[in-house]
């Protein structure tokens, strides 16, 4: 036998919609398991290979607010899909946030971000760019209320960071990683 959901009931739905499933598991027995659902996302790290450096951003995080008392983390810039192309998406994000404008994206994978609790899967990209390709300031979509600050800096200290567990947002974490074990040569001192 196999796990399946017999019932799923909606507790909220807005922005994101909170469910209660009742699955069936594999040895027969019963459970309910919440459930958060908000569509797939996209995160990117722009990163300039000339200055070595990459370009985050930092923003309010409820509940990072509500776990640990920190007001913002250091982030790649993210967002969720709102139809289409993830790497459309990507670019759009980007250049909300950051006010970089895109071009080549190196696609590194889609992972589930929390597969315990919700549905998201964000589609996770590396994107070099030169100082030409900035064609604002950023701080995120107009109405949106994100109050986004631009951080450029460089990929030495970034790595310092993810080495000493000064990264607390899992895929800017992975796309650290992921950026230093393709190009090490731009981390070289």
């Amino acid at each position: 036998m196999k796990a399946e959901i017999l019932n799923l009931r909606t507790v909220h739905e807005g922005w994101n919609r909170f469910s209660l499933a009742t699955v069936r598991l594999a040895d027969g027995a019963e459970v309910e398991r919440a459930v958060e659902d908000h569509g797939d996302s996209v995160g990117v790290l722009p990163y300039d290979p000339a200055r070595r450096v990459a370009t985050l951003v930092r923003e309010l995080r409820v509940p990072v607010l509500l776990a640990s008392g920190a007001p913002s983390q250091l982030e790649a810039p993210a967002g969720l899909i709102d139809g289409g192309d993830p790497a459309d998406n990507a670019r759009r994000e980007v250049l909300e946030e950051t006010g970089l404008r895109l071009h080549a994206l190196e696609p590194v994978g889609a992972a589930y971000s929390c597969a315990g609790v919700s549905t998201e899967r964000i589609h996770l990209f590396l994107a070099p760019y030169g100082t030409g390709d900035r064609e604002g300031p950023g701080g995120g979509a107009e109405g949106e209320h994100e109050n986004i600050r631009v951080v450029e800096m460089t990929l030495a200290d970034l790595a310092a960071l993810a080495e000493t567990g000064g990264l607390t947002d899992l895929k800017t974490l992975t796309l650290v990683l992921a950026l230093r074990a393709r190009r090490p040569e731009l981390f070289a001192a």
